[in-house]
């Protein structure tokens, strides 16, 4: 057994078909046959149920198909740190991060690329989508996570996920755990800039506006201020998700429309290969996956230790 084979064991195991895996690896499917025959063989064991139409794992193919995942994988961990410990000049990966996503994301992403390769170093810089976008294209960061980026540039963009706004106000301002649109109108805000012209431009088509007090381009000082009691502030609803300072705060689901913004991943095209800016990448498309596994990004939250729901959150009717 080799690489090559749990390869094409894989392939076949994620088409349900010798047919579409040939195609897809490419290989003759004669071959590819010969080679699962050959695996089944060695290991003593049926992993692959022929059907009329496709193939199915059986059990011990079950157990083949994680652990060739596994070891495929830490073979690919293994080739990035060999081949960065190759590299002449080690220079640092810089990732750009929205202050409404560094307190979620930096803190576990830092710790797995430090165990994933012990040489790299991550820096990270916060700002705004509009000044990340500057800067990566500048060359000032490598990669950036970014809110509804603006589309012809010269950029290659990964989307990440979408994320629902919330009402977000303290509990004495006694607004439920729903808001219309209508209702939304008379809540005195506080927003920034870049937020409040994306829900505009989604309040925009049912001639809907809001009473916007005051644009702050700080999460911090948004924070402080709807602690006070006297305004609101719409947000992405994993703003103050496990935040403990956030517990007299109420997060309202805004009904009527579908305020949301999409998270982006972008990177400068480069056709030079980066085993470090490659690995980062990997890292960060990983723990937003694990996020949203966890309601993160939702008005479900899906773990209580990793995500702590504001007060009065609403739980999902989806």
């Amino acid at each position: 057994m080799n690489l090559k084979t749990l390869r094409y064991f894989i392939a076949v195991a994620d088409s349900g078909s010798l047919t579409a895996a040939a195609a897809a690896i490419p290989i003759a499917q004669p071959a590819l046959t010969r080679q699962m025959r050959d695996l089944e063989e060695e290991m003593g064991v049926q992993l692959l149920q022929r059907l009329p139409r496709g193939v199915r794992l059986t059990p011990a193919g079950v157990t083949l198909y994680e652990s060739a995942q596994r070891i495929l994988s830490e073979t690919a961990r293994l080739e990035r740190r060999l081949a960065h410990s190759q590299e002449k000049v080690r220079a640092p990966v810089v990732l750009g991060a929205s202050p409404t996503l560094a307190r979620l994301l930096l803190p576990r992403l830092l710790e797995s690329c430090i165990d994933a390769m012990d040489e790299l170093e991550l820096r990270a810089r916060e700002a705004f989508t509009p000044a990340l976008l500057d800067w990566l294209e500048r060359g000032m960061i490598d990669m950036a996570v970014l809110t509804n980026p603006e589309p012809g540039r010269s950029l290659s963009f990964q989307p990440l996920l979408g994320e629902p706004f919330a009402l977000v106000s303290h509990a004495q301002m006694r607004i439920g755990p729903v808001v219309s649109v209508t209702q939304l109108a008379r809540i005195p805000l506080l927003m920034t800039s870049l937020h409040r012209s994306l829900v505009d431009r989604q309040l925009a088509s049912l001639g809907k506006s809001l009473q916007v007090r005051a644009e702050i381009d700080s999460v911090d000082s948004i924070r402080e201020l709807v602690m006070r009691g006297r305004w609101a502030t719409i947000m992405p609803v994993s703003v103050f998700r496990g935040d403990p300072q956030a517990q007299p705060l109420v997060m309202s689901e805004i009904s009527g429309v579908q305020l949301n913004r999409l998270l982006v991943l972008a990177t400068r095209i480069d056709p030079r290969p980066n085993p470090s800016l490659s690995l980062v990448h990997e890292l960060v498309v990983a723990e937003f996956s694990r996020m949203e596994r966890l309601g993160i990004f939702s008005f479900a939250a899906g773990d209580a230790n990793a995500a702590v729901p504001l007060e009065g959150a609403p739980s999902s009717r989806r």
